[in-house]
């Protein structure tokens, strides 16, 4: 398979979308809003929304430019991509969990529960529930 051919379908091309979900993460982790990162970037509040989405894919320089605004390297924004065909598998349930509302509040919200043993039983709380479902 040809690397261009990757993720060829309907909607954003998977690295588009990782990029994505990364900005994302990262501005709600810094309690940023859209609207502040647009202002900072000199851009819309919509174009961010483009940019989080993968709809619009952002340029070397706005990259850096968002790294910088929101204090990471631009490295963040690439963290966990894999091979060619992990690439293309991307477009799962875990992406789709991380731009909804339920899941950035939860991943905004986990990282402040300092107990191991908690966050451990709230995995396996998520895990059973899930698996009656």
């Amino acid at each position: 398979m040809v690397a261009a051919e990757i993720g060829r379908g309907d909607g954003p091309h998977p690295v588009d979308r990782h990029v994505g979900v990364r900005i994302r993460m990262r501005r709600k982790e810094m309690g940023v809003s859209q609207e502040r990162l647009a202002e900072a970037l000199g851009i819309t509040f919509q174009q961010v929304q483009k940019y989080e989405r993968g709809a619009n894919r952002v340029s070397a320089s706005k990259l850096w430019e968002i790294a910088a605004a929101l204090k990471t390297p631009v490295a963040y924004f690439y963290d966990g991509l894999g091979d060619q065909e992990a690439l293309a598998a991307q477009r799962d349930a875990a992406q789709e969990f991380m731009l909804s509302a339920e899941g950035i509040e939860l991943m905004s919200a986990f990282p402040r529960i300092s107990e191991p043993a908690v966050r451990r039983k709230i995995v396996e709380l998520v895990r059973v529930v899930a698996d009656e479902i």
